[in-house]
């Protein structure tokens, strides 16, 4: 598969072991990686923070596979904590923050520019499909000069 905004090819990564039930060594119960999700939620981690301080902290190799099939984001989303905006829209929404911070100081850095507009276009993208999962609010517009209030 290639990359969205250039003309190479991905990088190729690993894959997981098929397997069917969680080792024997790791951590299974349920309640409690459930409380460690909600813990490690209000000390401000993300979910994929979440799930990597699981597997490298508590012995929780796959998530998913020790909770039946549930992600860290649905676990949250059934204790009632919910953030706003879903968390790639929101990096990438602070990766665009970031850019305009830049290009306030320096005007002719066209590849920063040009960079800035492939993101807002990812964006404006993915908003297009959060609208129409019901995710977001149908009247939300990428605006951006409203993208400082809503990323701080």
């Amino acid at each position: 598969m290639a990359r969205m905004h250039s003309h190479k090819r991905g990088k190729s990564g690993s894959t997981r072991p098929l397997l069917s039930a969680p080792p024997a060594w790791s951590l299974t119960d349920k309640k409690a990686i459930e409380r460690l999700i909600l813990e490690l939620h209000e000390d401000g981690n993300s979910t994929a923070m979440i799930g990597t301080i699981l597997r490298d902290k508590h012995a929780v190799p796959d998530v998913r596979m020790a909770l039946g099939g549930k992600r860290v984001g649905q676990v949250l989303k059934e204790q009632g904590v919910e953030r706003t905006f879903p968390e790639d829209m929101m990096n990438l929404m602070r990766k665009a923050l970031c850019l305009i911070d830049h290009l306030g100081t320096n005007h002719k850095d066209i590849h920063n520019t040009r960079q800035l507009e492939l993101c807002e276009a990812k964006i404006r993208r993915l908003a297009r499909y959060y609208r129409g999962s019901g995710t977001l609010a149908e009247e939300w517009e990428y605006k951006r000069d409203k993208l400082r209030l809503i990323v701080e």
